[in-house]
């Protein structure tokens, strides 16, 4: 046996996939099947248009020849590359010949029939047609026999190499092992590295889920879809029938569809709890005959909690969107216990003991892995990217997590579910109350932040959005009121006196009363120059501007997102906002001035929320 032969047994002796990781190496772009099928088209000089679309659209369009050639260079250089790793260096340079540049002139040959009739041989026998033809066409049919021979070689080599070098695509392999440079570039910088989480992202937005990922358009997304859902036997992952559609055009049937029923950190009414974490006999569970509410099962008795704290709740597994806003955040809170009970520390919450509530306070300080626990703000339940915290709870919030759940527990003992609140001993960490009591007056800006804050400002683009932060950063800097107060106030509020001067007037609720805020005349000509890019008119005292909200909506949607739904119904420039929408607008504005303060204590703009406009802290403090 020859040394090129042994080393291609010892090869072939070696499994499949340590081969292939042998031959590309375990982070290099790799091969799959598709780029084999392509090239048996490409070497048998067929059309490739059809290959192409099939296997290797994402790439981009068969119309872009350059990019197209380019790419059946670096699957010749891979395939020779692959073939000299294995030491067969013959094949390797026999993998690089085109045969399309080999000139095949058998369409022009005749058969021997029409040879011997075009020439008077009908009368000749078959040998001495066959000798008279063959002087005629002797070296053509060597050079066809030539091309043919080395096509029949690159086929087989072909076979060979795809049985060495093919790999399946796998959910956590690099997007950079699959797609080419400038596309798996965008997407990493997008925070897209891996298939998986590349199947995350476009299920979890669903329809348009580029939008947002700098050089991605339609085309090439849909050309992303389609290779992957070729892929996804492999990968292991699907791409829902939801992407395809509007959010708007899509029912509670279909939303309820994208993430499965599982025992994992889903939401509640996906959550499956298995029977020997239910709760149905808990350690703390008190006899069914007992019990006051109809609850079987922990979920259920949670249900039956969130009915309590008044309105109605939806039964068990159902949606939750006719809660009241109380409803919903208590459901919140149960909900992240429950979850962290079944799936993390494997106990019903009937079996939950002191040191389980301590365990728990501890871990929303840090929920980990993050990955599984954190997500971004604003995903809905539907989403797969749906996760139920967005990180490190703050003293504050840990401490009323711990007063939510003890009143959940204080009322199923009340209703004799259960025997005893292990809530009832649980408290957030001292030193934590003790922190968070020390240095209250840092969650404000010094003189120097809020010149930061006022720069960055000044350099956002010019449009109506930008427009109305700059004046409600101005409302919160000069009267220091709320969020819902700033949102709701109207210009009815702003009044000119002879001799004060303007001045802006709240209505106060409760025991705050009446509060009275003097204005300078350049805040005045700010809220003109606002009103008058409304379309509304420049006086604020204008009899035409009674009822109107001091911020607007948008007004520019359809020249900043022609591609929103927004942009077709007409906005009311009286209209005001949410304060969720100025809240949204507010935070991701100060995570650009975090990203642009370069001095150091930058993350007090990423921890920074509206209380802290509402006060100023003196320098040297």
């Amino acid at each position: 046996m020859t040394n090129q032969a042994a080393n291609s047994t010892a090869i072939l002796k070696k499994p499949a996939h340590s081969l292939a990781m042998l031959i590309q190496g375990t982070t290099a772009r790799r091969l799959h099947i598709g780029h084999f099928a392509f090239m048996r088209a490409v070497v048998q000089g067929l059309d490739t248009r059809e290959s192409w679309n099939r296997y290797l659209r994402v790439e981009g369009e068969h119309d872009d020849v350059r990019n197209v050639n380019r790419t059946i260079q670096w699957i010749r250089d891979e395939f020779a590359a692959a073939a000299r790793r294995s030491e067969r260096h013959g094949l390797a340079r026999l993998i690089r010949i085109d045969p399309n540049r080999i000139e095949d002139k058998s369409e022009r040959l005749p058969s021997l029939e029409e040879y011997a009739l075009a020439h008077g041989l009908e009368d000749f026998s078959q040998a001495e047609q066959i000798e008279h033809y063959q002087s005629r066409y002797g070296s053509q049919r060597a050079t066809q026999s030539r091309r043919r021979r080395l096509i029949s070689k690159q086929l087989e080599a072909l076979h060979w190499l795809e049985a060495l070098a093919v790999q399946p695509p796998l959910a956590d392999d690099p997007v950079s092992a699959w797609f080419n440079p400038d596309l798996a570039q965008r997407l990493e910088a997008a925070g897209l590295t891996t298939l998986r989480s590349l199947f995350e992202r476009i299920n979890g937005i669903g329809f348009r889920w580029w939008v947002g990922v700098k050089a991605i358009g339609k085309g090439k997304a849909e050309r992303i879809v389609a290779w992957l859902q070729a892929h996804e036997h492999t990968i292991g992952m699907t791409i829902g029938q939801h992407v395809n559609a509007p959010r708007t055009a899509l029912g509670a049937s279909q939303l309820a569809e994208v993430v499965p029923a599982a025992t994992a950190v889903v939401p509640i009414e996906k959550l499956i709890v298995p029977h020997h974490l239910d709760g149905s006999s808990g350690t703390h569970r008190l006899p069914q005959q007992q019990c006051a509410i109809p609850a079987s099962n922990d979920v259920e008795a949670i249900f039956s909690w969130i009915q309590a704290k008044g309105g109605s709740a939806p039964p068990a597994g159902s949606h939750s969107e006719k809660l009241t806003h109380t409803q919903r955040s208590y459901l919140r809170e149960a909900e992240r216990f429950l979850l962290w009970a079944v799936v993390q520390r494997r106990i019903p919450l009937s079996s939950v003991e002191l040191t389980d509530c301590q365990a728990y306070l501890e871990f929303l300080s840090n929920p980990a892995p993050a990955e599984q626990w954190c997500g971004k703000r604003g995903r809905e339940k539907w989403s797969p990217l749906w996760r139920p915290f967005e990180g490190p709870l703050s003293t504050a919030a840990r401490r009323h997590a711990c007063t939510v759940l003890k009143s959940l527990y204080a009322y199923l003992v009340e209703q004799h579910y259960l025997d005893a609140n292990p809530w009832a001993g649980a408290s957030v960490a001292k030193h934590d109350t003790a922190a968070a009591s020390a240095k209250p007056q840092e969650k404000c800006l010094t003189p120097e932040q809020w010149r930061h804050l006022w720069q960055q400002a000044a350099s956002l683009p010019d449009n109506s959005v930008h427009r109305r932060l700059k004046l409600a950063l101005k409302l919160f800097e000069t009267t220091g009121l709320r969020l819902a107060d700033i949102v709701s106030c109207r210009v009815d509020a702003l009044h000119r006196d002879a001799d004060a001067g303007w001045s802006l007037i709240i209505d106060g609720s409760g025991s705050r009363g009446r509060q009275t805020f003097q204005l300078d005349d350049a805040f005045v000509r700010d809220v003109s120059a606002y009103l008058e890019s409304r379309s509304l008119h420049s006086d604020p005292t204008h009899p035409s501007n009674h009822g109107v909200f001091l911020l607007g909506r948008a007004a520019d949607i359809a020249e900043r997102a022609p591609w929103s739904p927004a942009r077709l119904r007409d906005a009311d420039p009286k209209a005001g906002i949410t304060s969720g929408t100025l809240y949204g607008q507010l935070k991701s504005f100060f995570d650009r001035c975090a990203v642009h303060h370069a001095e150091e204590g930058m993350n007090v703009f990423s921890a920074a929320s509206t209380e802290w406009l509402r006060q100023v802290k003196e320098s040297g403090d």
